[in-house]
């Protein structure tokens, strides 16, 4: 029998993304929030904003337990990306649809989170799609192979839970199939 792992996951993207929504969304317990009131209005319209993480849990079928991270979205809180970021197993990066350049926000966060994007695996999940129908997904496609990277693209409404299991679901087959990888590497 296999012993329930603890799996940290990282869910990062642009200020009002949807992160925290997400992490509450699907998390079995009450989610951490370090939110402030938001000071930085020219950025994003919201009156809160997380300045630290989120935090929340999702047991998987098998007993794994993933411990989901959310990151401040403003760069001025970068140094919490860096934190969070040790041992993580997986990055979602969560990109909104109704910002001006949803393109460029992907690549901003895909470019930093990149070294651990190579080192464990990530997706990428575009909030409020619905609300800009005329996106192609062959850019955001490109914006990750310039970087060198190749993550799944989902369209998502993170404030359904079954939305955000399927970022999570992709996220953690890419890791059990890393995983496989290396046992048959041994």
């Amino acid at each position: 029998m296999n012993t329930p792992r603890e799996i940290k996951i990282l869910i990062t993207g642009p200020m009002g993304a949807g992160k925290t929504t997400a992490i509450a969304a699907v998390s079995e317990v009450a989610p951490v929030k370090t939110e402030a009131n938001n000071s930085d209005l020219a950025q994003h319209t919201k009156t809160h904003t997380t300045v630290a993480l989120d935090y929340g849990e999702v047991r998987l079928a098998g007993g794994d337990r993933l411990r989901l991270y959310g990151t401040p979205g403003q760069k001025r809180f970068n140094v919490m990306w860096q934190i969070l970021a040790k041992g993580a197993l997986g990055v979602v990066i969560l990109v909104d649809m109704t910002r001006p350049d949803p393109v460029a926000d992907l690549a901003e966060y895909a470019k930093d989170f990149a070294e651990v994007i190579r080192n464990s695996s990530g997706v990428v999940g575009l909030s409020r799609a619905a609300e800009n129908p005329n996106y192609e997904t062959a850019e955001f496609y490109t914006a990750l192979a310039d970087l060198g990277l190749m993550l799944p693209i989902f369209a998502v409404d993170i404030r359904k839970r079954d939305d955000v299991l399927l970022l999570l679901e992709a996220l953690f087959s890419q890791i059990e199939m890393a995983e496989l990888s290396s046992d048959a590497g041994e």
